[in-house]
């Protein structure tokens, strides 16, 4: 009977022995992604806010600008001496900011045109109030221009937070026409004072479409603030703008009221009060708002740092439990491997006898077996005939 040799075992193939490699890079191809796209978002949103930092320094240094010049055009207007000091302090730190971040936030260009805007303003004659007004105002569209620059090149006006959003608008668009509206507003009552008689009415209509334009941005300035201090987290921001924008909310009211024309036409004085306590009121608001919009831009720039450790040790975490996944399994092929070797290897090899156990006492060597016959052994021989007879 012939008995069939065991087969041998077959080694595992390439595919095989790469297949443990392969599912651990297939698992780590997503989780690359993932912490590659997460740290992308967060860069992106932290380069941002980094940048509306540099909008809220620029927007700082406008503000000195903005207050220098309805100072310099109310002086103008009634025929008093520009201090030009103050205006040109105020441009030479906002010609600093534009050195330092013009480039990036690309205002230079604009910079430069209101700058020369308003060094044309040195040689103007205090002898006509009119023309200064004109000219002044031209200055200072130029200027709300530059406000609205920055805040696009900045970023700033697609600030994502609702607080800070409220900030933005309201200390880079709507409280610089605010302050540059009730500046006009208080300066045409005065040359409406002055004009004859027979442009009175005329002069009426232009103050009270002035008064729209003025109030309009004021009233958005403080519904705005409220907005941001209601939709905030933060409990510094309250405690910090309701005091000033009270203030300030008042003495808008008060300019409302004191610039509505009557029967014998608004009181200059009055009027010309009003608008410089709203002036008064909007340039000690104004920095609080900067410098809360400035504090959220930080804290944000903070949590979105501690985002980026996070997703880089995350991203660590992941690979070191991936490496050992693969380990693992690398190891656990390698012993299948050794064993199916050692398997093959036993059942090529030749039998051999068992060697026995050497505590055992040796058997007794088995008898030869016996001849029949004439072959035995002659004292067996010599009584078989007996045997038989028997």
């Amino acid at each position: 009977m012939t008995v069939p040799a065991p087969r041998a075992r077959r080694r595992p193939s390439t595919l095989g022995r790469l297949l443990p490699l392969l599912l651990v890079g297939a698992l780590l191809v997503p989780v690359g992604l993932l912490v590659t796209s997460a740290w992308r978002q967060t860069s992106d949103d932290r380069t941002l806010a980094a940048r509306e930092r540099l909008g809220v320094q620029y927007l700082g240094a406008l503000a000195g600008v903005t207050d220098a010049l309805v100072e310099a055009q109310s002086a103008a207007v009634n025929g008093r001496p520009v201090a030009r000091e103050a205006l040109d302090q105020a441009v030479e730190k906002a010609a600093a900011v534009d050195a330092r971040i013009g480039v990036e936030l690309l205002s230079q260009e604009r910079w430069a045109g209101v700058r020369a805007k308003l060094e044309a303003l040195r040689g103007r004659s205090p002898a006509d109030p009119e023309s200064a007004y004109t000219a002044y105002g031209e200055a200072a569209d130029l200027l709300l221009a530059l406000h609205r620059k920055v805040r696009e090149s900045s970023g700033l006006v697609r600030d994502p937070a609702t607080d800070s959003f409220f900030l933005q608008d309201s200390a880079g668009e709507e409280l610089p026409e605010a302050v540059v509206a009730a500046g006009r507003l208080a300066d045409l009552g005065t040359l409406i004072s002055r004009r004859p008689a027979v442009e009175q009415p005329r002069g009426l209509m232009e103050l009270t479409g002035l008064r729209v334009t003025a109030l309009a941005p004021a009233n958005d300035v403080v519904d705005n603030l409220r907005s941001a201090v209601d939709g905030s987290e933060s409990t510094d921001l309250g405690a910090n703008v309701l005091t000033p924008l009270d203030t300030y909310q008042r003495s808008v009211e008060a300019l409302a009221a004191f610039s509505t024309p009557g029967a014998g036409g608004v009181d200059q004085g009055q009027l010309a009060a009003a608008g410089l306590n709203t002036h008064r009121a909007a340039r000690q608001l104004q920095p609080v708002i900067l410098a809360e919009l400035d504090a959220l831009l930080v804290e944000r720039i903070d949590g979105l740092d501690r985002d980026r450790w996070l997703t880089i040790a995350a991203g660590v975490v992941a690979v070191l439990l991936l490496g050992w996944l693969a380990a693992l399994l690398i190891g656990a092929g390698r012993r299948a491997r050794r064993r199916a070797t050692l398997a093959a290897t036993q059942s090529e090899a030749p039998d051999t006898p068992s060697r026995g156990d050497p505590w055992q006492p040796a058997a007794a060597d088995p008898r030869e077996l016996q001849p029949t016959g004439a072959l035995r052994e002659p004292e067996t021989a010599q009584w078989g005939a007996f045997d038989a007879a028997r």
